[in-house]
C-alpha cells in the first residue's frame, strides 16, 4: 500500500487501486485480512455518505429559505419611504397563518438560530444574508462534490475487494490442482 495517502481538498482519504493484488497480500497479511480492511473502508466511506446526504438535504432546504427572507428584506426596504403600513400575512407555524400591520421602522428582526433574534438595519441584514447565502451554496458545492469523490471511492473500494477476493479463489484453485497432481 502507499505510504502517503492522498485526499481530496476537504480530507477524504482517496482509495488506492489494486493493480496487483501481490503487493497488498502476503503471509503476514493474508487474503481475510485484506478483504477486511477493505470492508472496513467502504463502510468507512458509506458513513461518510449518509452525513454528506444528510447535509445536502438541509443545505438544499436552507438556501431557498435565506433568498426568501433577502426577498422580503428588500420588500421592506423599498416600502420604506412610504408613509403607509404594510399589511401582509405570516406563517405562525405550518398550517398557521395571521395578518400584519407592519409600519415603516427602518429596521428587521431576524432569527440567527437557538433562541436569538437580533435586530438590523435593512443593509446589515441584506449583507448578513446574502453572506449566509453564498457561505451555504459554497458549502453545498463542497458537498455534492465530495459526494461525487466518495461515490468514486466507494466504486474503486468495492473492485478491489472483488479483484482481491477473485484473485483468492484462483489461488485455491490452482494450490488444488497441484495437490491433486
Amino acid at each position: 500500500m502507499a505510504t502517503q495517502m492522498e485526499s481530496n481538498p476537504r480530507g477524504i482519504p482517496r482509495s488506492p487501486f489494486v493493480e496487483r493484488v501481490e503487493d497488498y497480500v502476503s503471509p503476514a497479511e493474508p487474503v481475510e485480512a485484506v478483504l477486511r480492511k477493505f470492508q472496513e473502508a467502504i463502510s468507512k466511506y458509506k458513513f461518510m455518505e449518509i452525513n454528506l446526504l444528510q447535509r445536502r438535504k438541509v443545505l438544499e432546504e436552507k438556501i431557498p429559505e435565506i433568498e426568501k427572507t433577502i426577498a422580503m428584506v428588500n420588500f421592506l426596504a423599498e416600502k420604506q419611504n412610504a408613509d403607509e403600513p404594510v399589511y401582509t400575512d405570516y406563517e405562525l407555524n405550518d398550517t398557521l397563518y395571521c395578518k400584519a400591520k407592519v409600519q415603516p421602522s427602518g429596521t428587521v428582526y431576524l432569527w440567527l438560530g437557538a433562541n436569538v433574534m437580533l435586530e438590523y438595519t435593512f443593509d446589515e441584514a441584506k449583507d448578513l444574508l446574502t453572506s449566509k447565502r453564498d457561505t451555504a451554496k459554497t458549502s453545498l458545492k463542497n458537498t455534492i462534490e465530495d459526494l461525487e469523490f466518495l461515490r468514486d471511492q466507494i466504486t474503486t473500494m468495492e473492485v478491489n475487494t472483488a479483484r482481491v477476493y477473485n484473485w483468492d479463489v484462483k489461488q485455491r484453485r490452482l494450490a488444488r490442482e497441484q495437490a491433486a497432481q
